[in-house]
Formats: structure tokens, C-alpha cells, sequence
């Protein structure tokens, strides 16, 4: 009696627990799918239209945390080939809730005789990994084959037919090759008749330091700088032209070396240290002109001026004598 108890309170509990699952009840009452196709039969190679829908309430998925997965075909199965796939459309129905999902599958087959795509699958699945699934009902389709009137007689290959030539097949290569043909006349007319060029003037010949020096100073001496009462610059000028000189013609640094040090790196250069003495006296007036605000007399003035044309002159670099061609034959003979 109490095992009896046992076995029918197990079955009330499976029996509730089918009942009030909300796979079962969504599935019942809210989850409709159909697979159906646009023929019964087609021809060898032939394609038929397959869709699949499904009617769902989204209220209800979403409230039951459900999730609508449609049917995955594989791309070649029981005799058919799936040739497209379409996308996922959704249509809501107009005044109710429900939403009708819709795909459409493009399928061939090249195996004559009567194929049943098998019934699918569509599944919904729960947010905890649960699975209810509801199938749609298989369908059968005729594959047949092209009839073949067997009482005529077979006509033989037929060779092989060539096509006419036409110039117009290579309208575009001619005009590309008659454009390149243009362009090429047109660069040779061009470079053939653009004026030559004239040469360029050679440059002049560099005026050498030992002239220019000379030049400044006689410029210098004729603007009569101290006479209108600009010792200062009358004496930098003076010692800038002697400095730049020196540095072009004997490689100091002139420019940035004080007196002292000037004097004290002249004393290699022979030609220079034989005037050393003007240049002391010459730089030594300079700077107390330029920085003690002394004030020389005019004839300092120019004997400053005599002595800077006097080391110039006295440094001129020897003029190279004129090869004779003599000379050229007893360097021969040698």
C-alpha cells in the first residue's frame, strides 16, 4: 500500500512539473513553426524555395528570458544543396503582439528521384542553458529527370564554329595606341623646336683677398669716417678689414682674438712678424680709441691709415712667373 503511495505521488510530480514547465506552456500556446516549400517537384538541377517561419509572442520571450534559434542546415544534405541563405526578417502583426520570424533557404539537387527534407529543428533556450525545441513537418519533393525522346535519332557533335573577325572588337587598344603615338610626336616636336638654352656666364673670377683689402681701405680712407667725428668706427673698420685679411690670407683667426693673442699667433708667419711692430702700435691705438675713448690727432689718424696700406703691401703674396716655352723644354729635357 505505501509503495503504491510512493509511485503515484512520483507521477503527480512529473505530471506538474510537465504541465506548468514554461517551455511546455510557451510551446503550447505561444510557439507555432512551419517549414514549407514553393513546389512538390522539380527538374534536375533545378532550385525550390524553402521557408521557414516562426510565430512567437516577444512579450512573453522576453518575460521568460527565452531565445528564438532558427534551424542550421549544413550546405549539402539527404541528396539536396543548400545554393542561399537568406537573412533573418521580422514581420509584427498589425493589432497583436505576436512577431512572425522568417528565412528563406534556396536548395537544388542533382539526384533524381522523390527527397524528403527532414523535419527541422527550432529551439529555445533559457538564460540558464535549458533547451526546448519544436519541429516542423518534413517535406517531400519530386526530383525528376529531362525526358528523352528515345525514337529520334542522335545528332552528331557539331565542329567548332569560329567568329567573325570585327575591327571594332579592338576599338579601344587602337585608340590607347594612337593616343601613345600622338603623345610621342608631340614630346619630339616640342624638346625639337624649345629654344636652346643660352650658356650660363662663367662666374667671375674671385677678386683675391690681397686687392679687396687694398680696395676697403682706400674706400674707407676716402669716406673720411674720423674727420666727421666717428673715431670708433673709424678704428673697428680699420682693424675688421686688417683682421679679415689676415685670416683669409694666412689662415688665423683673426677676428676672435684680442690684440695680444693676435700678436702672439702671427709669430709663425715670417712675412707677417717683420711688421709686428706697426701692427702693435696700429692695434694698440685702436683699442684705446675704441674702448678708452681716446682721442688721436689727425695725423695719428693717418699714419694708422699709412701703417694698415704698409703691412698689406709689405705681406703681398709673389706673383707665379709666366711659364715660357723654353722653360717648358728644359723641364722636358730634365
Amino acid at each position: 500500500m505505501q509503495k503504491s503511495t510512493i509511485v503515484k505521488s512520483i507521477y503527480l510530480f512529473v505530471l506538474l512539473g510537465y504541465v506548468l514547465c514554461p517551455f511546455r506552456l510557451f510551446a503550447q500556446d505561444r510557439f507555432d513553426v512551419r517549414a514549407s516549400a514553393d513546389t512538390d517537384r522539380i527538374r534536375i538541377g533545378e532550385q525550390v524555395k524553402l521557408e521557414l517561419t516562426a510565430r512567437v509572442d516577444p512579450g512573453k520571450l522576453k518575460e521568460a528570458g527565452l531565445q528564438m534559434v532558427f534551424p542550421s542546415l549544413p550546405d549539402s544534405f539527404n541528396h539536396w544543396e543548400v545554393v542561399d541563405r537568406s537573412a533573418l526578417d521580422t514581420v509584427t502583426s498589425a493589432g497583436t503582439q505576436e512577431q512572425l520570424l522568417r528565412q528563406t533557404l534556396t536548395l537544388t539537387s542533382f539526384d533524381s528521384g522523390r527527397w524528403e527534407i527532414p523535419a527541422l529543428k527550432f529551439e529555445m533556450i533559457a538564460a540558464s542553458g535549458s533547451v526546448d525545441s519544436a519541429f516542423s513537418a518534413p517535406i517531400g519533393i519530386d526530383v525528376n529527370t529531362v525526358a528523352v525522346d528515345t525514337t529520334k535519332a542522335f545528332k552528331p557533335i557539331k565542329t567548332i564554329r569560329t567568329v567573325a573577325w570585327s575591327i571594332w572588337d579592338y576599338w579601344l587598344y587602337m585608340v590607347i595606341g594612337a593616343a601613345v603615338v600622338l603623345l610621342a610626336l608631340g614630346l619630339w616636336w616640342y624638346f625639337r623646336r624649345r629654344p636652346a638654352k643660352a650658356p650660363a656666364p662663367p662666374p667671375a673670377p674671385l677678386e683675391p683677398a690681397y686687392d679687396r683689402t687694398l680696395r676697403q681701405l682706400k674706400a674707407l680712407e676716402a669716406e673720411k669716417v674720423w674727420q666727421a667725428g666717428n673715431v670708433k668706427e673709424y678704428y673697428s673698420r680699420l682693424t675688421d678689414i686688417l683682421r679679415t685679411y689676415f685670416e683669409e690670407q694666412f689662415g688665423i683667426a683673426a677676428l676672435e682674438q684680442t690684440t695680444a693673442e693676435l700678436l702672439q699667433n702671427i709669430k709663425p708667419v715670417t712675412i707677417l712678424n717683420q711688421q709686428r711692430d706697426k701692427l702693435r702700435a696700429l692695434l694698440s691705438l685702436a683699442d684705446l680709441a675704441k674702448f678708452a675713448k681716446l682721442q688721436p690727432t689727425p695725423e695719428e689718424h693717418a699714419d694708422s691709415m699709412q701703417k694698415a696700406v704698409e703691412i698689406v703691401e709689405w705681406t703681398k703674396p709673389a706673383a707665379r712667373p709666366a711659364e715660357t716655352p723654353d722653360a717648358e723644354g728644359l723641364k722636358q729635357k730634365a
